[in-house]
């Protein structure tokens, strides 16, 4: 047997997204909203920019927002890859032929060399050439994936002869690269092309895209990571996710002898779920991993990108198959419930982008039809595949892994199985077999025992209490199933406190699976900006975000947690006892918090303590800095760079030390536009390396030099902020400066965070 029949042998297996029903309201609703929403799209506006780039006239006017940018067509991808799942499930004729008119126009706009895209490939020649470009290679992943999804639900030979010779063109444009232009090439977020290029090569057989995946491989990032090196410090996480799915996915394809990027993948989940995650499950701040177990300094409006707890399900799920681990199971529970769930407004069916940690904000959705974030697209992939991870089976084994009322076609074993659970609600669920023929069956049932369980499961069978057996945290029954076996599951649900690595007192609560936040009103409810056209929210006054013990330490509270948290009689809330918030404070479920500001992190201070002194003093330096911003771009990140107009030659971004920085070699240099109150003072704030020592950078506003800056002699690795007054002869009475940076002999360069500000 070879080494992919083994892996595949061994490996636990998931149902079609056909064979499980959802049957809670709450998931029912989330469905259909998604659906309403795939319907109300016209196809030809995602279709526009495709005709464009092929030189054929669009039949209606390209959407707005992140679709009329150089990332046009994102949306496209992940649009087929939603409506293959929602017909994979539906057989709705409607979303069939909406595929198969997709198919056509593609088919019509893809080039003789297989290139096919919303976008000229002159955007890939500017990767290779150092050029700005809003990720090309991202965008190109999202297309394919979606082919590929298509051929998958629909048996499509359009889709599987359109996603070949694009798989085709990738391979003929990749076996030119160098190791050095290779390298050039993935410093730039290429999504999970290596992933969608493993999956074509399954397809398609054909070795040129097996290849063609390789080179989208990072073999110096996997062997780190494998070897337990925690590296991602100012690595961008949603590029760096996807690469560790591809490099499951070549072991997946390939099998034991590549075993190694198994290895990579496992740990890499360890290090970030145990080193870089919230209470829901998600991670990052600003989109980028900060220091291992630094996540309460990291707290702010845009932590917990949602395409990063989309990408760690994907991931988690595979590793579940292949290890039987319980761990990716609670894991995948505690994401799928706090993030996802939590992203969708029960309402509208629209999601989020970022999902603030820091006490205070609020949430906010996506708009039907005008911003097309990344987030927006796998947000209609995640609520159209709610019911792909809840059973897995392996021959006669079945695995419940979440509680979640559905219905199940274990045709395998000519079975029906129905499950009916109501968490946190009700801490009991129940499962009710029927066999298609009226005969017993045999087969083991294995249900997940989870992390949050209170004390010891109680189980029921046909009304019988009976012992439960458990192994490796799964239930375990074999036994030859009769039609109208019933099982009774109690979990028993409590309340417990979540702590921050790098602050112990700072805590969240949950209650079972179920993180609980505490609405803070709506009292100026406004939005800001940042990046390209992504709406964030506002804090414009003091929120209280601690909370003090009466009469015992901090720790004390915390420890006692079930009696200073406790359950309102039929209703789920919880109100705290023994503080100064007893009350005002009322924690809910933190998925049905749609409307309100927030508070998920706690800290818990003495009064009077110096501990508190030093919190309110941070708190307000930290506020103080936010309110004199005028403006400001994160280096090295695409989006918010092209949002500000960056312009350049002979440059390019990275991360160093932990820090995202743009530089440019000798002879090379880089701008961006940033905005000014010409009514105002006005201060350019920009942060240099040390370890670039004894080089200097010149600073222009509006091509006049403001500044030329030297790093000293001592070579150190530390960053140095340095603040610059602006001339108001600089500014006259524009609202926008463009602000350019060139480097004097030696190569040189910002990071951190650009500002323009007022002086504090």
């Amino acid at each position: 047997m070879g080494t992919k029949e083994t892996i595949r042998s061994s490996a636990l297996r998931d149902f079609g997204l056909n064979r499980v029903v959802l049957t809670g309201d709450y998931h029912i609703n989330a469905f259909e909203k998604e659906l309403r929403y795939l319907h109300n799209y016209n196809v030809d506006r995602l279709l526009a920019g495709f005709r464009e780039t092929r030189g054929l006239a669009p039949k209606a006017e390209k959407y707005p927002g992140w679709e009329d940018t150089e990332i046009r067509g994102h949306t496209l991808g992940h649009f087929l890859s939603a409506c293959a799942q929602a017909y994979d499930q539906t057989k709705d004729p409607q979303m069939l032929d909406k595929l198969t008119y997709i198919l056509s126009e593609l088919s019509d706009c893809q080039f003789e060399s297989g290139y096919l895209s919303a976008f000229p490939e002159g955007l890939i020649d500017n990767v290779e050439k150092r050029q700005p470009a809003w990720v090309p290679w991202y965008t190109m992943h999202k297309i394919i994936a979606g082919l590929i999804a298509v051929y998958r639900a629909t048996d499509s030979a359009d889709a599987k002869n359109i996603v070949c010779k694009l798989g085709d063109w990738v391979a003929t444009r990749t076996s030119r690269w160098s190791q050095e232009l290779q390298a050039t090439v993935l410093a730039v977020e290429y999504g999970g092309m290596n992933d969608c290029l493993y999956d074509l090569y399954k397809i398609s057989g054909d070795p040129k895209h097996l290849e063609a995946a390789h080179k989208f491989d990072e073999i110096p990032l996997f062997k780190a990571i494998a070897q337990g090196c925690d590296i991602l410090k100012g690595k961008h996480a949603n590029t760096t996710i996807p690469k560790f799915l591809g490099a499951l996915n070549r072991y997946l394809t390939l099998g034991e002898s590549e075993k190694f990027y198994l290895e990579a993948a496992k740990k890499f989940w360890d290090i970030v779920v145990y080193h870089h995650t919230y209470i829901t499950g998600g991670n990052s701040e600003a989109e980028h991993f900060g220091e291992p177990d630094v996540l309460d300094a990291r707290r702010t409006d845009i932590t917990c990108e949602t395409c990063n707890s989309y990408n760690m399900l994907k991931l988690t799920r595979e590793l579940f198959k292949l290890t039987r681990d319980k761990k990716y199971a609670d894991y995948y529970e505690m994401n799928y419930i706090n993030a996802i769930l939590s992203s969708q407004n029960p309402e509208t069916g629209m999601t989020m982008y970022f999902q603030p940690m820091a006490t205070g904000y609020f949430k906010i959705y996506s708009s039907p039809f005008e911003h097309f974030w990344c987030c927006t697209g796998t947000g209609m992939e995640s609520f159209t595949k709610l019911n792909d991870s809840i059973y897995f089976y392996k021959d006669n084994a079945l695995y419940v892994n979440q509680f979640i009322s559905s219905q199940l076609d274990f045709s395998e074993q000519e079975v029906t199985m129905t499950q009916s659970a109501n968490l946190p609600e009700s801490d009991e669920v129940q499962f009710t077999i029927e066999t298609i023929d009226g005969q017993d069956k045999e087969f083991k049932l294995y249900i997940r025992v989870p992390h949050w369980v209170k004390s010891d499961v109680s189980l029921w069978l046909n009304g019988k209490r009976i012992e439960a057996d458990i192994q490796k945290d799964y239930i375990e029954i074999d036994r030859s199933w009769s039609s109208g076996d019933r099982i009774t599951l109690v979990l028993p649900l409590k309340v417990f406190a979540s702590r921050l690595p790098d602050h112990s007192n700072v805590v969240g609560f949950q209650y079972g699976p179920v993180v609980l936040s505490a609405a803070l009103g709506t009292d100026d409810m406004t939005q800001s900006a940042t990046g390209i056209m992504v709406r964030v929210p506002t804090k414009r006054m003091l929120v209280k975000d601690f909370i003090i013990p009466n009469g015992i330490t901090p720790k004390e509270w915390i420890g006692a947690i079930e009696e200073h948290i406790v359950k309102e009689e039929g209703r789920l809330e919880f109100r705290l006892k023994n503080t100064d918030e007893d009350d005002r404070l009322v924690f809910t479920p933190h998925y049905e918090q749609h409307e309100e500001r927030y508070g998920i992190y706690w800290k818990i201070v003495e009064s009077d303590s110096e501990e508190l002194r030093r919190h309110l003093e941070l708190q307000r330096l930290e506020q103080q800095v936010k309110d004199a911003t005028i403006d400001s771009v994160q280096i090295s990140n695409d989006q918010y760079e092209l949002q500000h107009e960056i312009k350049g030659e002979n440059t390019f971004s990275g991360a160093w030390d932990g820090q995202n920085g743009r530089l440019a070699n000798p002879g090379g240099w880089f701008s961006y536009s940033l905005a000014v109150d010409p009514s105002d003072e006005n201060v350019l704030q920009a942060t240099f390396f040390l370890i670039n020592h004894n080089r200097a950078m010149n600073i222009f506003v509006n091509n006049q030099l403001l500044a030329r800056e030297e790093t000293g002699y001592e070579r150190r690795r530390e960053f140095m902020t340095r603040e610059y007054l602006i001339p108001a002869e600089l500014i006259g009475k524009n609202n926008q400066v463009v602000v350019k940076f060139v480097p004097e002999e030696d190569v040189n360069g910002i990071y951190g965070v650009l500002r323009t500000m007022r002086p504090l």
